[in-house]
């Protein structure tokens, strides 16, 4: 068991973030089979041979030799630091990344997993060697799950904003039930169990970094060494149903309202934006903002401010209408 330590500093401090390259990083581990868990087999149709073609690459089979068994090399996958975090701002980072340190992260890697590729090898020690990786970070990225991106990151934003306000409204104890059975906040503490370090590790008033993931699903990860953050990465709320397959059908709703109209009023489950709802249910924006009014005049939304988002959630109405379905 790990166990983070909240003081009252931390409380005021932690804040969610996400970060494209953590997510890209993620998605080679489970295409090389690095991870424990494969992708879903519509994902592995649609990427094996996007996937193999950029195996042909000597850059980018050096990025999967960076991938240790337990953290690999962590400058090319930059730590999350914020919400507003694009891939461009992950490549820039990987880009800055003094060769010095590049070199001493790749010598730890290849002390975990020696490697047996020469052309792998002579990327490694080349001169411009972050320059080579970030580019086959930048087309892997493109080629791989720049088109999923959209729908993925809306839903991690709208699990933050359902975690943010559980962690507004009851604090740690009402925004950790439910995020995994293996989390736990418990004596001031937030407890995560099962996990391969036995420690007990003090934020020191810096907060936790909260990261709902993608690909990390379904298990929960921690970090706690530099140059990260201390962080929580856990999985986003609707991932198990992309990864599994399980949309939400309409029925006998999509009758009664019209199958898009359904379909949003099911998804609504927690606020979100109509930018959000568009991604994740693959709609135009326009479409969706005309549905969201005819539903919201019916009674079954309402509109709530969130900072410069306005959210909608349904109303007692529209959860009873979206329990027969």
């Amino acid at each position: 068991m790990l166990r983070f330590e909240v003081g009252s500093d931390d409380l005021l401090r932690s804040r969610f973030a996400l970060s494209p390259l953590f997510e890209l990083d993620g998605l080679l581990r489970r295409l090389d089979g690095r991870s424990d868990h494969r992708l879903p087999s519509s994902w592995l149709a649609r990427l094996t041979s996007a996937y193999c073609r950029l195996r042909r690459n000597a850059a980018f089979r050096a990025v999967l030799a960076l991938h240790a068994p337990w953290q690999g090399a962590t400058f090319v996958a930059p730590p999350p630091r914020s919400l507003a975090q694009t891939v461009e701002d992950d490549l820039a980072t990987v880009r800055a990344t003094a060769v010095e340190q590049a070199r001493q992260q790749i010598a730890g890697c290849l002390r975990l997993r020696p490697v047996t590729d020469e052309e792998v090898r002579r990327v490694l020690d080349g001169p411009d060697v972050v320059a080579r990786l970030a580019d086959a970070l930048a087309e892997a990225w493109q080629d791989l799950l720049a088109r999923d991106w959209p729908q993925l990151r809306a839903i991690c934003e709208r699990d933050v904003v359902h975690r943010a306000g559980l962690l507004g409204r009851g604090g740690w104890l009402a925004a950790l039930d439910g995020l995994h059975a293996r989390v736990r906040w418990r004596d001031h503490g937030i407890e995560v169990l099962r996990t391969k370090a036995a420690r007990t590790v003090g934020l020191g008033g810096q907060g936790l970094l909260l990261v709902p993931s993608v690909f990390v699903w379904p298990g929960v990860a921690v970090q706690h060494e530099a140059p990260w953050p201390k962080a929580l990465i856990y999985p986003a709320r609707g991932v198990a149903a992309l990864w599994e397959n399980r949309p939400a059908e309409p029925g006998a709703l999509g009758n009664l309202l019209g199958r898009s109209r359904a379909r949003l009023l099911l998804a609504i489950d927690t606020p979100a934006s109509t930018t959000q709802l568009a991604r994740s249910l693959g709609l135009a924006v326009g479409a969706v903002g005309d549905h969201l009014t005819v539903l919201r005049r019916a009674g079954l939304l309402d509109r709530v401010r969130s900072g410069r988002s306005v959210l909608y959630q349904r109303t007692a109405l529209g959860d009873a209408l979206a329990a027969q379905h």
